[in-house]
């Protein structure tokens, strides 16, 4: 890699019981990039995505960001060095306005992080930079609509400007273009290219497509393992990939 990498795995292992989930993974995701984690299903993707976002602890290895040593740190204290992640759920407040949600977002670095409750005048103050992200992810018109209107695709970008206003160094996307239609796919891609600059993204994702159109660098796992990396073209290339992907689609047919 040409950049430096700001998150770091090594020998990173999970095991549940008898059953290895991920084993001795050692991963180097660079500043600036966009790097995607993909596998078939059951190839310990999610698992080590929630081993490098801590929230499960690792059972061997160790993970460094951005020079920290972050192995044995909780998902608050990864969150603060700037390690921000999403789920494959959409998690937005329903019941409070898209400028709202953004603007919790933007209390932890004001400083007002528990003032929830605070009197709208304390907190107008974040509006500004509120509308900033929302005009970044397309939702600046719907500033004053409660999030629980929004269709499902909207609630994927309202999510991320909410992760973007935690400021975050390294955003750690899980399945962002899952349950989503085409157009909404498509939305969403633009969007993750978007915002990714000047950032480092590091995503779980099965649409190869959206791989192949944004991320500079694919890591390969295949039963809690790296089978692969490189770019798209090398890994779709890779004779492994290829009757991994192939392997999965049989089972699936014959099932």
């Amino acid at each position: 890699m040409s950049k430096p990498a700001i998150l770091q795995a090594r020998g990173l292992s999970k095991r549940f019981g008898a059953f290895t989930a991920v084993q001795d993974i050692d991963l180097d995701v660079a500043q600036g990039s966009i790097h995607a984690l993909v596998g078939p299903n059951g190839a310990g993707k999610t698992t080590c995505f929630n081993l490098l976002s801590r929230f499960l602890p690792a059972s061997g290895g160790t993970i460094t960001f951005d020079g920290h040593d972050i192995t044995a740190a909780s998902p608050t204290a990864v969150a603060r060095l700037g390690l921000v992640r999403s789920f494959q759920i959409s998690a937005t407040f329903a019941h409070m306005t898209l400028l709202e949600n953004v603007r919790i977002g933007l209390q932890r670095p004001a400083g007002l992080a528990w003032q929830f409750w605070a009197s709208p005048r304390r907190l107008r103050v974040l509006d500004e930079r509120a509308m900033h992200y929302l005009e970044l992810v397309g939702l600046a018109a719907r500033a004053d609509e409660w999030a629980v209107n929004l269709p499902y695709g909207h609630k994927r970008a309202l999510e991320l400007a909410t992760t973007l206003a935690l400021e975050p160094r390294l955003m750690l996307l899980d399945e962002p273009t899952q349950g989503l239609g085409h157009e909404d796919v498509e939305r969403v891609t633009e969007l993750i290219a978007r915002v990714a600059q000047g950032r480092t993204v590091l995503m779980v994702e099965h649409n190869m497509s959206v791989i192949a159109r944004i991320c500079d660098r694919v890591t390969v796992m295949q039963r809690g393992r790296k089978l692969a990396e490189g770019s798209y073209a090398e890994v779709a290339a890779n004779p492994e990939v290829m009757s991994a992907y192939m392997g999965e689609a049989t089972e699936e047919s014959a099932a």
